[in-house]
Formats: structure tokens, C-alpha cells, sequence
């Protein structure tokens, strides 16, 4: 592990932010990135622009052949589609995600729901597997520094070897949050109940528990919000467990309350000295 007087000397630092998606690692990038020389690597938009856009696309299209005369505008090459996934709209990666049900309810068939969210793992594997060449050509274009902005499932991916890689190449700092920011995630979940990806066995195991308790036998009956806010809790519980062991293991833990304390990249760089 590096020493904080190591970290802070570093002529190129290379951090890799690890955290609910809520907690605050678009803001400590984004604040960091205000005072220049430092690359913000965003996962997600990675995901959507690159390794999923073609699956984004489609997934569009199928939606709009719905109806015949644009199903004939796209057949004969009329018309075409295309994905606006930046920074600060996920929206398109969120509509492929969907959300598992009732299809009435917009909810997706169990084996869609399930496809979907394999092609997803692969993306965000392949994404962060790619960061290493990104802080080489990050390095090329004139930036001193990089931050990896990783997804909020980073903790889902279940690779040694991956994590080990990413120790080796940049800092992983863990944002830790508190009982009061959890509890607001969750109460958001229960208002705005937004698409996630899920470890496959937690998934497996989540809804069978889901269907049990409310007496349905099949997933098409399933209340695609519902289900989202029911489990949120507890995949709240089960990331926080991941995410200490990573830290622990491979980086340092910095807390969300002092993180939004921080007013300049140097305040940044303080925090995480001292977590070091």
C-alpha cells in the first residue's frame, strides 16, 4: 500500500473511486477535475457509449417497430437511431437495464431481465479492464492525473484478478456512507425506483424470497417498482459488506460526510492522505 507522503508526491496519481452510486464520486471528480490535469474516466458513460450502444440501439428500434410506419421508415433505412449517453445522462443505459415484471407494468420477462443484465456485467468488466490503457493515453494528451469514476456494481464483479489490476494501477478509494445518507438512498429508491444491475446469485436469490412472501408463482406477475424498492434495502446491505472488503483489502476508506466537506481538489487530496 502506498504511504500518504507517496500519494501525495506522485507526479501522475491515478485514483479508482469505489461507492453507492449517491455517495459522491461524480462530485469528488468533478471537483478534483476543476482545478485541471486531471482525466475523469466515467464507467458508466463508457459502458453506454461503447460496449453496450449497439444493444441500446436495438433495444430502441424493437420498441419503435412496434409501430408499422416507423417499423417501415427504419426497415428501408429512412430513418436511424442513435444513443446520447454522456456524463450526466445515463438515461439510456437505465431504459436497456429495465426493471424485471409485470410487462403490462412495463416490466421485462425473467430470461430478457436476465440476458440483459449478463451483457451488462461483460461491459462493465471489459470497461474496467480498459483503464489502464486509458491512463496511458490520458498521460499522452497532456493530463497529469486520472480518476476512474467506477459504477456503483464495481463490487459486483467478483474479480480477483481485476481488482488486483486496478490496486496496481491507481488508488481505490472507498466512499463510505452513513446511516442517514442510506436511509435517503433507500427512500429514493422507494420514490424514484430506477433500473440496477445485480450479482447474479443475490438476483436469484432476491426474487425467489420476492415471489415467496407475496404468494406469486412466476415473475411476470411481479411489480416491477415494487420489486425495486423491496430490494434496494438489501442490496444496500450487501454492497457495503463488498465494498469494506475491497477497501480493506486493496485500497483506503475516505467518509461521505467529509468528502462533501471538501472545497478544492487539495482538500481532496488531504482526505485521502490522511485515510492513507
Amino acid at each position: 500500500m502506498i504511504s500518504a507522503e507517496e500519494f501525495k508526491k506522485q507526479k501522475n496519481k491515478s485514483i479508482t473511486l469505489l461507492g453507492m452510486s449517491g455517495v459522491g464520486k461524480t462530485h469528488l471528480a468533478k471537483l478534483i477535475g476543476e482545478e485541471g490535469g486531471w482525466f475523469h474516466f466515467s464507467g458508466d458513460y463508457r459502458i453506454g457509449a461503447a460496449h453496450l450502444k449497439e444493444a441500446i440501439i436495438a433495444n430502441i428500434a424493437d420498441k419503435m417497430k412496434i409501430d408499422s410506419w416507423l417499423k417501415t421508415l427504419l426497415d428501408n433505412r429512412s430513418i436511424s437511431i442513435n444513443s446520447q449517453v454522456s456524463f450526466d445522462n445515463l438515461e439510456p443505459i437505465s431504459a436497456f437495464l429495465g426493471k424485471v415484471g409485470n410487462p403490462e407494468e412495463g416490466g421485462l420477462p425473467l430470461d430478457e431481465f436476465i440476458r440483459r443484465q449478463s451483457l451488462f456485467f461483460e461491459a462493465e468488466k471489459k470497461t474496467m479492464y480498459e483503464v489502464p490503457d486509458f491512463i496511458k493515453k490520458s498521460q499522452a494528451e497532456g493530463f497529469s492525473h486520472f480518476i476512474n469514476d467506477a459504477g456503483g456494481s464495481l463490487c459486483e464483479l467478483e474479480d480477483q484478478a481485476l481488482y488486483k489490476l486496478l490496486s496496481e494501477k491507481s488508488l481505490i478509494v472507498y466512499i463510505q456512507t452513513n446511516t442517514e445518507n442510506e436511509r435517503i438512498l433507500i427512500e429514493r429508491a422507494k420514490t424514484h425506483p430506477k433500473p440496477m444491475y445485480y450479482n447474479s446469485h443475490f438476483f436469484e436469490k432476491s426474487i425467489n424470497t420476492y415471489l415467496a412472501e407475496n404468494s406469486l408463482d412466476y415473475a411476470a406477475q411481479v411489480s416491477p417498482d415494487d420489486f425495486v424498492s423491496w430490494v434496494f434495502p438489501k442490496l444496500i446491505e450487501d454492497r457495503l459488506t463488498k465494498y469494506t472488503a475491497l477497501a480493506n483489502k486493496y485500497g483506503c476508506t475516505i467518509q461521505s460526510d467529509d468528502l462533501h466537506n471538501c472545497r478544492s481538489a487539495n482538500d481532496v487530496i488531504n482526505l485521502i492522505s490522511s485515510a492513507l
